[in-house]
């Protein structure tokens, strides 16, 4: 079941990349990555890269302690200090986050669990899983945008294009939009597509499939990256498409 909530602004997530990190005493680091619940479509953490000057360690973050992002100075500013983020437990961001590794970072900053659980429960729940399987539990549905892009798009009649970015709102943190490339279909046109018009995603073909004929994209409200999404071009998509519309 997907969520959806808020108002704010669109922001396309390659946009935000690089953007410096300001934390309530100075600059802590540049946005990596964002790592989104591919069941809810919504950004669960931002990847973090502390330090400025050379490479750091990487660092979750999560949407709640995020201000709105200046694009002047391009700034993401956060509810943290410095030393708190610094301190916080690291993160491959090679590999799959862990839940326990989820739990030691909430259990950090006392942070209040998405997942509904207390971080104690959660810990005990992990353990006992992994005991019994004799593995580390990840978590199944959380995905780096960063490996999703260029993705292939799948229409209900064959292959359209390719993920190229997504659309964020700025304030629920939920993913609006997938932009789609097809121009290896269409010369080139950029079009997006809601996520609650994705019918799966295959992880191993690296394939998003949606409930959408190729035409239907190829003749879709073009998009361009130089241009916000407002609501005015919200309307003429969702009409297009005769979707119910999130608001």
């Amino acid at each position: 079941m997907m969520r959806f909530y808020g108002l704010g602004m669109l922001r396309s997530a390659k946009s935000l990349h690089d953007y410096h990190v300001q934390a309530t005493d100075g600059t802590v680091g540049r946005v990596k990555d964002f790592l989104f619940d591919s069941q809810e479509w919504v950004v669960r953490y931002v990847v973090v890269e502390t330090g400025e000057w050379q490479q750091g360690r990487r660092v979750l973050l999560i949407p709640g302690v995020l201000g709105v992002p200046s694009v002047e100075g391009r700034i993401l500013p956060v509810d943290l200090t410095r030393d708190q983020v610094e301190n916080s437990p690291d993160v491959d961001a090679d590999k799959p986050v862990l839940r326990q590794h989820e739990v030691e970072l909430f259990e950090y900053y006392g942070w209040s669990p998405y997942w509904g659980i207390s971080p104690e429960d959660l810990t005990a729940q992990v353990q006992s899983t992994n005991e019994k399987a004799g593995i580390a539990s990840d978590h199944p549905n959380l995905r780096s945008m960063h490996t999703v892009t260029g993705y292939a798009i799948r229409a209900t009649d064959g292959a359209i294009g390719h993920v190229e970015d997504f659309i964020l709102e700025d304030e629920s943190w939920a993913v609006r939009y997938i932009v789609v490339n097809t121009r290896h279909w269409l010369s080139g046109n950029r079009v997006i597509v809601s996520p609650e018009w994705v019918e799966a995603i295959d992880w191993e073909t690296r394939t998003v499939s949606l409930s959408l004929s190729r035409n239907e994209v190829k003749n879709g409200p073009p998009y361009d990256p130089g241009q916000p999404v407002n609501r005015q071009y919200e309307v003429h998509l969702y009409d297009y498409y005769g979707r119910p519309k999130y608001w």
